[in-house]
């Protein structure tokens, strides 16, 4: 993914609180809620930091209800199975981040000079960070419909991207396997500890090609499919930096 980036200085609140109104669709009764909502933890300001994380959890769950709903509503045909991996897929940091990056959020965070210079990686959690805040704010200032048209307005594009059902990890990886006329990868469990009730499996893909990938689970499925993910995102990691 592209590393997101930060603008040198934020917007002044004015100009935040006329593009935000715009780009939310939502005029703001309390405005100290999109203060806080784009007021980052690393300003060291002790009651921001606390009413911006509440924010954010908020913000987390009105976005899973949301797209919980619409994705009832736009996949009839589907299990829980699989309308549970397109949520996880449409609220993942990565997911809020593109949002975040596309609306230009990042101009009006007022964030610390250390942490706006941050890593990709963490200019990426900022982003997402935010944008839950400010979903969470929506919610807050004038109820579940200001923030599920924010939501429904700037998660389209991410949802007619995703119209194919879901696969789960180990069929992808089988498949992109199959794919290039490889050998399927060989599943191991290679420990398991704790209770009888409440076990932990510690599962290793191999591959003919000498890749490897372990992880844990509670159950030896769980453990294949996160090992699965996790070779699958290496290996597509290692050719998108060939093609570099």
């Amino acid at each position: 993914m592209t590393a997101r980036s930060l603008p040198s200085s934020p917007a002044t609140p004015a100009a935040t609180a006329s593009a935000l109104t715009a780009l939310a669709g939502h005029t703001f009764a309390n405005a100290d809620l999109l203060g806080a909502a784009l007021t980052h933890p690393s300003l060291g300001e002790r009651t921001s930091r606390n009413q911006y994380e509440r924010l954010e959890f908020l913000g987390d769950r009105v976005l899973a209800l949301t797209i919980a709903e619409i994705l009832f509503e736009r996949f009839p045909d589907e299990d829980e199975g699989a309308l549970s991996k397109r949520l996880v897929g449409l609220v993942r940091r990565e997911a809020l981040a593109g949002v975040a990056d596309g609306i230009r959020l990042g101009n009006h965070i007022r964030i610390s000079p250390s942490a706006r210079a941050g890593s990709g990686k963490a200019r990426e959690s900022m982003l997402a960070d935010a944008c839950e805040a400010l979903i969470g704010a929506l919610f807050l200032d004038g109820g579940l419909d200001p923030a599920r048209n924010f939501i429904r307005r700037h998660w389209g594009a991410l949802l007619d991207a995703n119209s194919r059902p879901p696969r789960d990890p180990k069929t992808a990886l089988q498949e992109w396997f199959q794919g290039r006329g490889l050998q399927r990868p060989v599943y191991t469990v290679i420990d398991q500890e704790g209770p009888a009730h409440a076990p932990v499996f510690t599962v290793e893909i191999t591959t003919e090609s000498g890749h490897a990938q372990s992880a844990t689970g509670s159950n030896k499925r769980a453990a294949e499919q996160t090992a699965a993910e996790l070779l699958l995102a290496a290996l597509e990691a290692d050719l998108e930096a060939e093609d570099e």
